[in-house]
C-alpha cells in the first residue's frame, strides 16, 4: 500500500481536509485550499521527534546476586515455587470453587513459622468469617491485617501505605478498578486489575497473590486471560477419593514449572505429606495380574505409581482403548508395538489402562511398565508387588534408556522394594536391589511368563 495521501490544505489556516471544498471550514476563507500529496511515514517520525526518549539501564551497573526469596510456612508451597515468594512477584493460584484456595493461602498467610506481613483483601468474605476460618486453622494473627474492599485503586493505596510482604487477593473476579466502565470479574475488568496488582509489585517489592476461580470444565476466560501478566501460575487439584489436593505450577519465571506439592485436607486445614513418593500405590495389595509399579519424576521428587490395565477380548466391532490419567495417543502406539513386536495379538483386544490414585502423568519412562501391566493381564499372570519396572518402549520394540535412572532406583530401595526392571547399560550409582535388564519386548514376556 502507498504511503503517499492526498490532502487539501488551507492556506489562510493551515487547517487539512481530505476533500475540496469552496470554503475552509476552519477560518471561513474561501479558495483558499491547495491539494498537496504527503508521505505517512514522514508525518510519523516527525511525531516521534517530539516523544521523550525511554530511560536507558546499564545492566552492568546492577547490583546482581541470588533472588531473596520469602518462605510462606509450608515446605510443598515453597518447592513449587521455586524456594520460597520472590518479593515483587505477582502469584495467581487458580482452581475449581471450593477446592480450598482460601484455605491454603489462609494457611500461607498466617502460618506459624512464617514471619510473613500479609494484608489479606477479600471481596466475598467479612472480617468475623476470615477471622473464625484462621483460628480454626490455628493460624497467626499478629501479623494478619484484612480489608474488606473491592476497589482496586483503595487496596492499592492501603498497601503502599503499610508496604506487607504478601497481599492477598481473594478473589481477583470480585475486584474493580474505576478506569474500566464495566461490570467486576468480566474480562477487561480483570485485566486492569491484574495490570494495576503488577505495577503495585514491581514498584514496591511487594509479593501478591490472586486468587481466580475457574469452572469445572476451566472454560472460564478470566484467570486464563491473565497467564501472560503474572510471573507464577499455580494450579491447585483435588484428587477428592483419596482427600489428596495436588499443587502445580504452570508457570513460574523464578523456578521450575516441574515441581508437584501433595497436601492431605483434613479438619485443620491441608496436612503436608511427610512421605509423598508412596502416596500413590497400596502397599496391601497383593500381586494382581495386570498391576505393575513404576516411577516418575515430577520436579526434584521421584514418585512411586501404580499401573493398572485390563484386557478383555473385544465382543463386537472395534477394538476399544481407554485410558485414565494415561496418555490416550502412547496407549495406542504401545498396543501397536505389542502386537507387531511380540507373540501376543492384541488386535481383538479391548485394553483400558488406569494410573491408581487419579494422578495424570506423561513420563515415557512409564512405557515399559504399561506394557508390562497389558501383558500381565493378557496372560493372566500377577506380577510381583517388590518388583519396579522402568524404561522407554520404541517403535522396534526395544527398550531404551530413561534419564536420572539411579534415583529412581535409589527411591524404590528405600521404599522396599527388591528387585527392578531395567533397560539394558550400565549404572553409575551402586545400588542394593537386584537389577534385571530387558532388551525387548521378548525378553519382558519371558520374564511375567516365568
Amino acid at each position: 500500500m502507498s504511503n503517499l495521501k492526498t490532502i487539501f490544505s488551507c492556506a489562510n489556516c493551515g487547517a487539512q481536509f481530505p476533500k475540496w471544498s469552496g470554503r475552509c471550514l476552519e477560518c471561513g476563507a474561501w479558495g483558499t485550499l491547495a491539494q498537496e500529496t504527503k508521505d505517512s511515514h514522514q508525518a510519523k517520525a516527525q511525531e516521534l521527534k517530539k516523544i521523550s526518549p525511554a530511560k536507558i539501564i546499564d545492566l552492568k551497573d546492577i547490583k546482581g546476586g541470588d533472588l531473596k526469596r520469602l518462605s510462606t510456612g509450608l515446605k510443598e508451597a515453597d518447592r513449587v515455587l521455586g524456594g520460597g515468594l520472590v518479593p515483587g512477584s505477582l502469584i495467581l493460584l487458580s482452581g475449581e470453587p471450593g477446592i480450598g484456595k482460601s484455605t491454603l493461602v489462609a494457611q500461607i498467610a498466617g502460618a506459624p513459622n512464617s514471619n510473613l506481613k500479609v494484608i489479606y483483601a477479600s471481596g466475598e468474605e467479612s472480617a468475623a468469617q476470615v477471622k473464625n476460618r484462621l483460628e480454626r486453622l490455628n493460624c497467626r494473627l499478629d501479623k494478619f491485617k484484612f480489608i474488606s474492599e473491592t476497589n482496586v485503586e483503595k487496596i492499592i493505596a492501603a498497601a503502599q501505605a503499610n508496604k506487607p510482604d504478601l497481599l492477598i487477593i481473594d478473589s481477583i473476579q470480585t475486584v474493580y478498578s474505576n478506569q474500566v466502565v464495566t461490570e467486576a470479574g468480566g474480562v477487561s475488568q480483570i485485566r486492569a486489575v491484574a495490570v494495576s496488582f503488577l505495577e503495585l509489585a514491581k514498584e514496591h517489592d511487594i509479593s501478591v497473590l490472586l486468587i481466580g476461580h475457574i469452572t469445572k470444565d476451566g472454560q472460564v476466560a478470566g484467570p486464563k486471560s491473565l497467564e501472560h501478566i503474572v510471573d507464577t501460575v499455580l494450579s491447585l487439584e483435588a484428587e477428592t477419593h483419596h482427600n489428596y489436593a495436588l499443587l502445580r505450577s504452570t508457570k513460574n519465571r523464578f523456578g521450575s514449572v516441574n515441581e508437584l506439592g501433595v497436601l492431605e485436607m483434613t479438619s485443620h486445614g491441608f496436612r503436608e505429606i511427610s512421605n509423598p513418593a508412596s502416596v500413590f500405590i497400596n502397599e496391601e495389595i497383593g500381586a494382581l495380574a495386570g498391576s505393575v509399579l513404576g516411577c516418575i519424576i515430577e520436579g526434584s521428587r521421584p514418585f512411586l505409581i501404580d499401573l493398572q490395565a485390563l484386557v478383555s477380548k473385544t465382543v463386537f466391532g472395534y477394538p476399544q482403548r481407554k485410558a485414565s490419567g494415561f496418555d490416550l495417543n502412547r496407549l495406542q502406539v504401545l498396543s501397536a508395538v505389542i502386537s507387531k513386536r511380540s507373540k501376543i495379538n492384541l488386535l481383538a483386544q479391548d485394553i483400558i489402562l488406569n494410573v491408581a490414585g487419579g494422578l495424570r502423568i506423561s513420563d515415557p519412562a512409564l512405557d515399559l511398565a504399561a506394557v508390562a501391566a497389558i501383558v500381565s493381564s493378557y496372560l493372566n499372570k500377577p506380577f510381583r508387588r517388590d518388583t519396579i519396572v522402568l524404561g522407554e518402549v520404541g517403535l522396534g520394540g526395544e527398550v531404551r534408556r530413561i534419564f536420572r535412572l539411579e534415583e529412581r532406583l535409589k527411591e524404590a530401595k528405600r521404599l522396599g522394594f527388591k528387585q527392578a526392571l531395567i533397560p539394558e547399560g550400565k549404572i553409575k550409582a551402586e545400588t542394593a536391589l537386584k537389577l534385571i535388564k530387558i532388551k525387548n519386548l521378548e525378553d519382558l514376556v519371558e520374564f511375567i511368563n516365568n
